[in-house]
């Protein structure tokens, strides 16, 4: 990291040019970097009374975080692993989804680029309105039937009511509806001609694309960890929780 007080001293436009993770700790901080690219760090901060070194701290931790990798998951339980989930679902509807909201929303479209950014504008507030829908029913029925299983495996439940939970909702009927949202994101990725953009486009464009981009790669991630992770171990937690009622329910 470069020295505090240069940081300070550097204009909004030059920060983000070196590093584009510095426009979504300046949203973090509820600062647009397109509404000031020619003022200094240190100005800005002033004028939203935020403190630079505080500033600066955040996006070296930020640079410094790195994810679990599947194999590190793999070795968790499950419970761990569902957790693990539940806050990337905040983070995505916290912090990234606002943050690409905000620029969507409030960038002035540079000279050929108005068409593009008006379809943005239509086509994203829908994407995120189906993706907030998709993870409220993703931790509504998948998470919470991982929760019941381990509930029932605990011995929480009476024999016969068990048995009503077991019957509903199994996990690979989960599985097979949740691969239809797989590849949310095709439709912005074909309107963005897959995130490409000539080196002379305008910072902003660069940044929005580069961030989309880097957003769809973590649904990816995501979905992935979901998909080869959360659902084969799930589905060995229900067969192993059906086996043992049912052995309960043929010795009594």
């Amino acid at each position: 990291m470069q020295d505090p007080q240069k940081l300070n001293k550097t204009s909004l436009e030059d920060l983000v040019s070196h590093n584009y993770v510095f426009a979504s700790v300046l949203h973090y901080f509820g600062i647009s970097f397109y509404q000031y690219p020619a003022d200094s760090l240190e100005h800005v901060c002033k004028k939203h009374k935020v403190n630079p070194n505080q500033l600066i701290a955040e996006l070296e931790s930020w640079a410094m975080h790195q994810e679990p990798t599947p194999e590190q998951l793999y070795l968790n339980p499950i419970e761990v692993l569902v957790a693990y989930l539940k806050k990337k679902h905040y983070y995505f509807v916290r912090q990234e989804l606002p943050f690409l909201s905000n620029m969507i929303s409030g960038v002035k479209p540079e000279p050929g680029f108005e068409a593009l950014m008006a379809d943005l504008k239509i086509m994203f507030p829908l994407f995120v309105e189906d993706f907030i829908h998709h993870i409220h029913e993703e931790e509504s029925r998948l998470f919470k039937r991982i929760e019941l299983l381990q509930d029932v495996e605990d011995g929480n439940f009476a024999l016969h009511d068990a048995v009503t939970i077991l019957e509903k909702d199994p996990v690979r009927l989960l599985a097979e509806q949740h691969e239809i949202h797989d590849d949310e994101m095709e439709g912005i990725r074909k309107l963005t001609n897959d995130y490409s953009l000539e080196e002379s486009a305008p910072l902003t464009m660069k940044v929005l694309f580069h961030e989309l981009q880097n957003f769809e790669r973590e649904l990816t991630i995501h979905a992935q960890i979901e998909d080869e992770l959360l659902f084969p171990k799930a589905v060995e937690l229900e067969k192993e929780v059906l086996r043992r009622i049912y052995q309960k329910i043929r010795t009594n």
